[in-house]
């Protein structure tokens, strides 16, 4: 009797499920950026998951993480069983880009993306680092959609919030008695 083995098809030339990242979306970056702004002057610190093979999507916060002025301490024990996790992301307050002897610790033991964010916590305050402590780039698409398209990225502006005016009150505009 034969077995059937469902089999989910990739496009040629795809990445693998578990694959090296090597992109992330812009809404994870931001929110990677937001959460290192809040935390300031304390640091930050976040598990990076790959929805999509290849493309970074989200960021993790684990139950039980405590930072202070020099220091993120992951729960790792905390983290859910997922084969799409891919990384960390942590802030150093200070603005230096470059790992520190603890980062590189965490970096040769766990993960293969590894993001460092920086005061001012901007679009271009960021880094992205191999298991190996090594500067690697990676690239920022709009959405997951977007990863494969062969266009670059546009200039991120955030856009404005619109104000909603409120309607003028039944007694404005109308002549008074009192002179």
């Amino acid at each position: 009797m034969p077995i059937f083995r469902p089999q989910r098809k990739r496009p040629e030339g795809s990445p693998r499920l578990g694959s090296t990242p090597q992109a992330i979306t812009r809404q994870c970056l931001d929110s990677a950026l937001a959460c290192g702004r809040s935390a300031y002057p304390n640091e930050f610190g976040g598990v990076l998951r790959a929805d999509t093979p290849g493309i970074i999507t989200d960021v993790l916060l684990l139950p039980g993480t405590t930072a202070g002025r020099r220091h993120a301490n992951f729960q790792l024990y905390m983290m859910p069983i997922d084969f799409g996790v891919s990384g960390t992301v942590h802030s150093h307050p200070s603005g230096a880009l470059f790992p520190s002897e603890a980062d590189l610790r965490l970096f040769r033991h766990w993960g293969r993306r590894h993001v460092i964010i920086g005061t001012p916590f901007g679009p271009g305050s960021w880094r992205a680092y191999d298991g190996h402590g090594q500067e690697v780039a990676l690239s920022v698409v709009a959405n997951v959609a977007g990863a494969n398209s062969s266009q670059p990225l546009q200039s991120y502006r955030p856009r404005p919030v619109p104000r909603r005016r409120e309607a003028p009150t039944r007694d404005e505009g109308k002549p008074t008695d009192e002179a």
